[in-house]
């Protein structure tokens, strides 16, 4: 028989069955929210994965598109690799559960969680982040769990907690925060420029919820939960450490680390282990683990220098920013371009603009397909920090990074009313020590505003560190962390904003936790320094948006039609409007509401889409004059196209003030030729006059 857990969580059931499926497992959580339905699992190997030196921990979000209704597109007809949200969605779950497994631990672990049924009142990602942790902690696997999570918005001001699909897209904030029973240890968020009190507010709101799921779970634990079985430790003995330090001891250690230049630290650390492999080439077992052995010992002196020197590796004041540099339109051509360089960290942004038929449309677990008309791409060479690999396109870390930068400027983009464009960014990774993607969104302000996109505000970003102790009160909060700090430290917290407020933050840790002073610290602290660089580096470079867009950029114009004309545009099958393309080589998007926008580069030909447009779409009246090309000649008359599929017809009597016999004496096929409206005749074709144009 299995068994049923039920509690109300913000007014609605939140339903968990524990051995009702997946039986095999280690840990199954089948949950319900709503009617939002997530099979949740947790497995483990037997046996450790030889030659590692880190935990093998592999989280999947799979969507499954029968949950909403539809058949994947394609040829296949069945769910491919995974989304972009599917990716973000895994990164979030794997980021606080990540820390509380053990750190010796070396057996593979999957959490596998398929969504099966979407409630668009109840959110299938945070069903899938709850159902996670119940899955690993019911289990065997070793987990110093609980942990829960709890999603916030922010609608008119007021917080709703677990908001629906539709508040969560509206609202001016999506907050996922992660807690442990004492401590927060993971913010997720995007934001239309909330203050930092108002932030603070929302995470501890989230962690007290947190708390009453927390209480839950550890119920489920009580009745159901498996004895945590043994593993195998890999551990580096202690011995072996003792061994090391006689042979390099911690001041040379230090010495060693001790630079503002990567390479060199990384050449004095290659020297070290040279040593190391000589002294110990007898002993098999302690070569098979040196380069852990090293990087732990590394991390001990870097730790020991910062939390009771103050002293950081490259020489740096704890609140110190690496120096900064700034420019503009250094790509030739481009739309936009900017590079944003801070100590070792270097990105180039490339600005692109298109009509909005070039919006990325995302088929996924909503109801309505969506379109996304700003995208941010991040790249991460193997160059850029000194290594060799092929390029295999990006993995979940640049997906990730990217989406944060995106995530941070979107807040400050015009609407498609005021700048009716697809934008694209790409951020190219010339150069890597630290904090990749708040560079990147820094880049990409500055490249948008190069490219003429008219974004509200600046916004920069910055990234704050941090080196605990054995107690909550011994910490250093580190401003600006390099690769070293950030490997060897117990936080990766990212914040952007504006100087009105935050934009977007991300939050790793390694450690079980953070409490409230940490984080109050680190917020405030990246406040200080995004202001700083906006002030000292970004405005010196490009302080607003270019008033036009650049030469090779796209031209729009964007003029509003009568719905109800949109069909005489078109035309039938498309031809009336495929025919504007050819003849003045734009692009023609047209809305459902009648917005169309004609996109070019050469202004002539765009005026004249625009001309034809309007006469299309204008209701004809007598007195109206214009220009035309003789199309057909009858013995009566000539017909003059005067617009795609729009023609009218002169009668013989109206060509020439002079009477003409044959209208060839007169017009030849292909004439543009000058006319006036005279109304329409009794069949209801519009009568022109040429004759008549002169006195209008």
């Amino acid at each position: 028989m299995y068994q049923t857990f039920t509690m109300d969580l913000a007014g609605r059931t939140l339903k968990v069955d524990v051995n009702r499926v997946g039986k095999q497992a280690n840990g199954c959580a089948f949950m319900q929210y709503g009617e939002t339905t997530v099979l949740s699992t947790a497995t483990a190997s037997e046996k450790p994965r030889e030659g590692i030196d880190f935990f093998p921990l592999s989280v999947e979000y799979e969507e499954k598109l029968y949950a909403v209704g539809k058949i994947p597109g394609g040829f296949n007809k069945r769910e491919g690799k995974a989304s972009e949200n599917a990716i973000l969605t895994s990164r979030v779950i794997d980021r606080p559960m990540r820390p509380l497994f053990p750190k010796d631990y070396r057996n593979d672990v999957t959490l596998n969680n398929m969504v099966m049924s979407v409630d668009p009142a109840c959110r299938p990602e945070l069903v899938a982040m709850l159902g996670a942790s119940i899955a690993t902690c019911i289990s065997d696997i070793p987990f110093d769990g609980p942990c829960a999570m709890t999603q916030v918005g922010l609608i008119d001001g007021e917080f709703v907690i677990n908001p629906s699909q539709e508040q969560w897209k509206n609202g001016d904030l999506n907050l996922t925060v992660a807690s442990t029973t004492e401590k927060v240890i993971m913010i997720e968020a995007g934001a239309n420029e909330v203050p930092e009190a108002k932030m603070i507010e929302a995470i501890y709101k989230a962690h007290e919820i947190n708390q009453t799921i927390i209480a839950f779970i550890n119920k489920i634990v009580a009745e159901v939960g498996k004895p945590k079985h043994e593993y195998t430790s890999c551990a580096i003995p202690t011995e072996m450490f003792d061994a090391m330090k006689a042979i390099v001891t911690p001041e040379e250690m230090e010495t060693a680390v001790f630079t503002d230049d990567k390479q060199t630290r990384e050449e004095n650390i290659r020297n070290i282990t040279a040593k190391f492999e000589e002294a110990f080439a007898e002993n098999e077992e302690w070569l098979a683990i040196l380069g852990e052995a090293v990087y732990q010992y590394e991390k001990k002196t870097v730790r020991k220098m910062i939390l009771k020197d103050h002293k950081r590796p490259d020489g740096r004041e704890i609140t110190q920013i690496r120096p900064l540099a700034a420019e503009v339109d250094l790509i030739p051509r481009v739309h936009g371009s900017a590079m944003f360089t801070r100590g070792q960290t270097q990105i180039c942004n490339v600005c692109t603009l298109a009509p909005l038929s070039e919006v990325q449309k995302i088929d996924g677990l909503d109801e309505n397909e969506v379109n996304k008309r700003y995208m941010h791409h991040y790249n991460f060479p193997s160059y850029s920090v000194g290594e060799t690999k092929p390029s295999r396109g990006p993995g979940r870390r640049e997906i990730g990074h990217g989406a944060l930068a995106e995530r941070a400027l979107v807040p400050v983009l015009p609407s498609e009313e005021e700048f009716p464009y697809a934008i694209r960014t790409v951020s190219e990774t010339f150069e890597s020590n630290g904090s990749t993607s708040m560079a990147s969104t820094c880049a990409s302000c500055m490249s948008l505003m190069a490219a003429g996109v008219p974004i509200k505000k600046m916004v920069a970003g910055i990234s704050c560190g941090l080196v605990t102790g054995d107690t909550d009160d011994d910490y250093v909060l580190l401003t600006d962390i390099q690769g070293l700090e950030d490997f060897f430290g117990d936080m990766d917290f990212k914040v952007t904003g504006t100087t009105e407020g935050i934009t977007a933050i991300q939050m790793d840790i390694k450690i079980h936790g953070l409490t409230r002073p940490i984080v109050e610290g680190a917020i405030a602290r990246c406040r200080e320094a995004r202001l700083f660089i906006m002030d000292t580096c970004m405005k010196p470079a490009i302080s607003a948006p270019r008033e036009t867009v650049g030469q090779y950029a796209p031209k729009i114009v964007q003029i509003q039609i009568n719905p109800e004309k949109i069909g005489d545009v078109v035309g039938q099958r498309g031809k009336t409007i495929n025919t504007i393309i050819e003849r003045t080589g734009v692009k023609i998007d047209i809305s459902d509401e009648g917005a169309v926008s004609v996109c070019g580069t050469d202004k002539e030909k765009m005026d004249e889409a625009v001309n034809m447009i309007k006469i299309i779409t204008t209701d004809f009246e007598e007195g109206q004059v214009f220009t035309g090309k003789v199309v057909s000649i009858k013995e009566f008359g000539a017909f003059i196209e005067f617009a795609p599929s729009k023609e009218g017809m002169v009668h013989i009597s109206k060509i020439s003030k002079e009477r003409i016999n044959r209208v060839e004496d007169v017009l030849t096929l292909g004439d543009v030729v000058t006319v006036v409206c005279l109304g329409k005749d009794k069949m209801g074709r519009i009568s022109f006059s040429m004759k008549d144009v002169a006195q209008q």
